[in-house]
C-alpha cells in the first residue's frame, strides 16, 4: 500500500496562515493532481508530505505509517519518496549516469539499475553526458529517472514541465506519466495549469484558502463544480442569472434542466453555461424564437483546432465565451441568436462569489 492521507494540516509562515486544515487521501497507484493559484500552498503540501518541512499541526501517513504528527517525524530519506523539482535540480557537476545513482545505495550502483533507467526515459547511452549537454526536456526526464531510481512507492511532482515550451511540455508529460503508471507508483502532481491537471489525473484537487475545495475526478471537476469560483478557475465559465423552480431554472436562453435530476430552492439563481454548450447562428433580424437570444460577436480567436469568440448580450457587461470547432461561423461584427444546449448545474444566487 502507498496511500498518502493529510489529516488537518496547517502551515503558517510568520502570521501569515497558508494551510488552513487541509484534508486529502490520495488512493494506493492513484495519479492525483493538486490545483491552485500561485501562493496557494500546493507547493508546501509537496514538500510536508516529502519532509522537507513539517507542517504547524496534523497528520501525514504514507504507505500506513505516520510520517508527520505532533510527537512524530519521519525524515525525508526514511519515506521511500521520489521528488521532482520544478527545475529538476540535477548535479552540474556529475555525469548523467551519476545523478541518477545518487540516491542509490553503493551496492545498487553497479547492478545495471542506472542503465535500466536511461532505457526506461527514453535515454539509453547517455549516461556519460553532462546536464548541460542535455536539453530542458532531458533534463526532466533524467530528474525522473533519479526520483525512480531508489523504487519509491511514492513520486512528487513540483510543476515540473512549466518551464518547458507548450509542444514539449505536452509531450514530456505525457511520456512521463506513462512511465509513472508502469511503475505502478502513488503519484501527487501539482500544478496551477487546469489543462494540465485535468489531463493527466485520476483525481484532483483544487486548493482554495488554505484547503481542499473540490476532490473528485477530472470529468466531475470540470462538469459539476461545488461553486461559481471552482468553476471560473477550472476552464472558461460564463455564469449567468436565472430563476430557479424545483429542477429546471430560467435564463435569456429559455428554460434549462439541471443535469442528473438536481434541484434548487425557488428564487434567483446563477448558472454555468461553459463555451461549448452554447451554440450560434447567423441573425438577420427576424425575432428571436423560443431559447434564443440575440447578440453580436465583438472578438474572435482561432486555435486551429477550435475558435473562440466573444459575443455580447442585451446587458453588455458579461461577454459569453462561445467555443467552435473548426473554423468560426462567425466574425467580429456578425449579428447572432444564441441559444444553451444540454442539462446545467447551477447555484443559488448568494453563491456567485
Amino acid at each position: 500500500m502507498s496511500a498518502i492521507t493529510c489529516t488537518g494540516i496547517t502551515k503558517s509562515y510568520a502570521s501569515t496562515p497558508v494551510l488552513r486544515g487541509l484534508d486529502l487521501e490520495v488512493p494506493d497507484g492513484a495519479v492525483v493532481t493538486v490545483l491552485g493559484e500561485s501562493g496557494s500552498g500546493k507547493t508546501t503540501l509537496l514538500r510536508m508530505i516529502a519532509g522537507f518541512d513539517r507542517p504547524d499541526t496534523g497528520t501525514i501517513v504514507v504507505d500506513g505509517q505516520v510520517v508527520d504528527c505532533a510527537d512524530r517525524f519521519v525524515p525525508p530519506e526514511r519515506r521511500r519518496i521520489g521528488y521532482v523539482a520544478q527545475e529538476g535540480n540535477l548535479f552540474p557537476h556529475l555525469t548523467i549516469a551519476k545523478n541518477i545513482a545518487f540516491g542509490l545505495p553503493r551496492r545498487e550502483r553497479g547492478t545495471g539499475r542506472v542503465e535500466e533507467l536511461l532505457d526506461l526515459v527514453g535515454l539509453g547511452g547517455m549516461g556519460k553526458r553532462y546536464p548541460h549537454q542535455l536539453s530542458g526536456g532531458q533534463q526532466q526526464r533524467i530528474a525522473l529517472a533519479r526520483a525512480l531510481a531508489p523504487r519509491p512507492s511514492v513520486v512528487l511532482l513540483d510543476e515540473p514541465f512549466s518551464s518547458l515550451d507548450a509542444g514539449l511540455r505536452a509531450s514530456l508529460r505525457f511520456d512521463v506519466m506513462r512511465i509513472l503508471r508502469q511503475q505502478h507508483a502513488t503519484t501527487v502532481f501539482v500544478t496551477h495549469d487546469q489543462q494540465e491537471a485535468l489531463s493527466v489525473a485520476d483525481l484532483a484537487g483544487i486548493v482554495n484558502s488554505g484547503q481542499i475545495g473540490q476532490f473528485a475526478a477530472p470529468e466531475t471537476l470540470y462538469s459539476r463544480p461545488a461553486d461559481p469560483g471552482i468553476a471560473r478557475f477550472l476552464g472558461d465559465a460564463n455564469i449567468v442569472p436565472g430563476t430557479a423552480s424545483a429542477d429546471t431554472v430560467d435564463t435569456a436562453f429559455g428554460q434549462l434542466t439541471l443535469v442528473d435530476g438536481s434541484s434548487l430552492p425557488a428564487g434567483p439563481a446563477v448558472v454555468l453555461l461553459r463555451p461549448e454548450q452554447i451554440s450560434l447562428q447567423s441573425h438577420d433580424g427576424q425575432p428571436c424564437g423560443p431559447g434564443q437570444a440575440a447578440g453580436q460577436v465583438i472578438h474572435r480567436e482561432f486555435y486551429g483546432h477550435d475558435c473562440v469568440v466573444l459575443v455580447t448580450t442585451g446587458d453588455g457587461e458579461h461577454p459569453l465565451r462561445v467555443r467552435c470547432t473548426g473554423r468560426s461561423p462567425v466574425q467580429a461584427g456578425d449579428k447572432v441568436l444564441i441559444s444553451a444546449d444540454g442539462d446545467v448545474i447551477a447555484w443559488p444566487a448568494m453563491s456567485s462569489n
